[in-house]
């Protein structure tokens, strides 16, 4: 019998794949190794199986896109996660972790935890910031329950993934989320004798018809791009764009450039634009260094 299904969790070898009749613990067809595939959590794979209990992975479906760190395939959003104070939110680190995810077709969703710590005039400015500039921004807190069902509205249905620096309460957001799904899984791979250690282990957890990487995410990866790209990444700049001198203007030094004067005249953001400058002498920098 062959059954499509999807990788939720893999480990040592092992791969439990969901279907329509439940999760089949799997091992990958040797025609993977030889052609070095290895498979990954989220691919869509076919399975053949006797007994609907175990199997052999004998396909894989085209990736929509794949991640390294942590190794995950077909992911819909990431959900940007910063804290507003406890750690202070770093606002070059969150843009360049959405143009990561932009990067790798992934939707970006931005959460502004924490907001229990502080009055509304402290986060909203930014909230309204980035929500005008056409981003999906929520902002949360565990403690009082805030913006928890809008949360779970977004990933409805959507295979996503938390990511952001370490202390901005991403697993208590997911623990809030679907903490009893998060428990059924951990009793099927002790079930199964595996995965001892799940919390470590890249993982999909099931919660209203969609997933949640149950792991960090690409907190740690290089922008790897080419300078000259990024302004592409700052939609803010796209309607200033035209009264620039030069077609191929970079925003940075040249004259007569429309986007220097709308950050001058408070029409686009101060510390966007800072950001700008700080990735883009980045980027620069690495180039340099590769050759």
């Amino acid at each position: 019998m062959i059954l499509v299904g999807r990788i939720v969790k893999g480990i040592g070898g092992f791969y439990y794949v969901s279907t329509e009749h439940g999760v089949i613990e799997c091992r990958a067809r040797g025609k993977f190794r030889i052609s070095n595939i290895v498979p990954i959590v989220g691919d869509y794979v076919d399975v053949e199986t006797q007994d609907l209990k175990d199997g052999f992975i004998v396909d894989i479906h085209d990736r929509k896109n794949q991640l390294v760190r942590p190794p995950v395939s077909n992911v819909d959003q990431a959900i940007i996660t910063f804290s507003i104070v406890n750690p202070d939110l770093n606002r070059l680190q969150l843009d360049k972790m959405i143009i990561l995810a932009e990067l790798n077709e992934i939707h970006p969703v931005i959460c502004i935890n924490k907001i229990d710590l502080v009055s509304e005039d402290i986060y909203m400015p930014m909230y309204n910031l980035y929500r005008k500039l056409g981003y999906d921004i929520i902002a949360t807190s565990k403690y009082d329950g805030i913006g928890i069902d809008k949360l779970k509205t977004i990933l409805k249905g959507k295979t996503s993934f938390f990511t952001g620096p370490s202390g901005v309460g991403k697993s208590s957001l997911i623990n809030c989320i679907h903490g009893h799904e998060r428990q059924e899984i951990g009793d099927l791979s002790e079930k199964l004798n595996r995965g001892k250690h799940t919390t470590r282990n890249v993982e999909l957890m099931p919660i209203d018809g969609g997933y949640v990487l149950d792991t960090p995410g690409f907190t740690s990866l290089n922008l790897d791009i080419d300078e000259k790209d990024l302004k592409k990444f700052y939609k803010d700049f796209q309607e200033f764009e035209a009264d620039c001198r030069f077609n191929s203007c970079l925003h940075i030094n040249e004259p007569n450039c429309g986007v220097k004067s709308a950050v001058e005249n408070g029409l686009i953001d101060k510390t966007r634009y800072a950001n700008y400058l700080s990735l883009y002498s980045e980027l620069k920098a690495n180039r340099r260094r590769k050759y």
